[in-house]
């Protein structure tokens, strides 16, 4: 899905919410247990039920593989599933790949061509040569870890770099400036958590135009007002992911009602912000 395609997506549904598909067999509803892949059931119907809301989805790939071959089958039927749908959705596979450019051209191969994601998270602390693959594909979109909304962020992410200018930037401000003079930097997102809302704005400064994929709106407390404030673009430019706070808002039957509410209460609140900045 191109930048076009991905905007006429979020004009459409009013909305720019990404559902985040951690599916834990451990939190799912003991009833999917008698289905055959009870991962997919539960998926299938988190799709079914959120998709009127949401213009994305968001495996995390750490769900999937920590359970082998099995996992892996789950998310090929998810993926699946997702193609057949009538009308598009973008998806990400989160898997915050980072490697030496043989490997990440597999890495890359493998969730672009074998699984059909738009997107895949990456990790640019090897630098260009371990991106490159990753945009090599002009009609994908590579996602780069920035500012992350873990507490262990503070280690490197904020730590200040003395570059050419003579000016003091973060690292995650490094990152952003750098990979935006690669190839098809147009199709790169940045990744910026939303309990880091108060830096958006000077992140806007460096990369005024590009998509942020926000996680952190809902069980992590970020303010989706405070992010779409600061983050905002005349193109929406932002992508809110929440997970639990949707797919396991009940734990009976009716579980897939349960998150289709939230997500219909996010979706709804985005529409009043696409309008307050004239936007749709």
């Amino acid at each position: 899905m191109n930048f076009e395609k991905l905007v006429g997506l979020i004009k459409e549904k009013k909305s720019f919410l990404c559902v985040g598909l951690d599916t834990d067999p451990d939190k799912i509803p003991a009833f999917l247990n008698s289905f055959e892949d009870p991962v997919f059931e539960f998926n299938k119907r988190i799709i079914n039920a959120t998709l009127p809301f949401t213009v994305a989805y968001k495996p995390n790939l750490a769900f999937y593989e920590s359970y082998g071959s099995k996992g892996w089958r789950s998310l090929e039927k998810t993926m699946e599933y997702i193609r057949s749908l009538d009308g598009e959705v973008f998806t990400i596979a989160d898997a915050k790949r980072g490697d030496i450019g043989n490997s990440a051209a597999r890495y890359a191969k493998a969730f672009f061509e074998t699984l059909g994601f738009d997107s895949v998270t990456v990790s640019p602390y090897m630098g260009y040569d371990s991106v490159q693959p990753f945009l090599a594909y002009k009609d994908k979109w590579t996602i780069l870890l920035a500012l992350t909304s873990n507490k262990g962020s503070d280690d490197f992410q904020v730590l200040k770099q003395n570059i050419e200018s003579g000016q003091d930037s973060k690292l995650f401000e490094v990152v952003i400036k750098k990979s935006l003079t690669w190839e098809n930097s147009r199709n790169i997102m940045f990744v910026v958590g939303a309990t880091k809302a108060e830096m958006i704005e000077s992140i806007r400064k460096i990369a005024p135009d590009s998509f942020l994929l926000v996680p952190g709106v809902g069980a992590q407390g970020g303010s989706l007002k405070d992010v779409a404030d600061a983050g905002l673009t005349g193109n929406c430019g932002l992508l809110i992911n929440a997970s639990r706070s949707i797919i396991f808002a009940a734990s009976d039957e009716n579980f897939d009602q349960a998150a289709a509410y939230e997500a219909s209460k996010l979706q709804k609140e985005m529409e009043g912000l696409l309008k307050e900045k004239d936007i749709i």
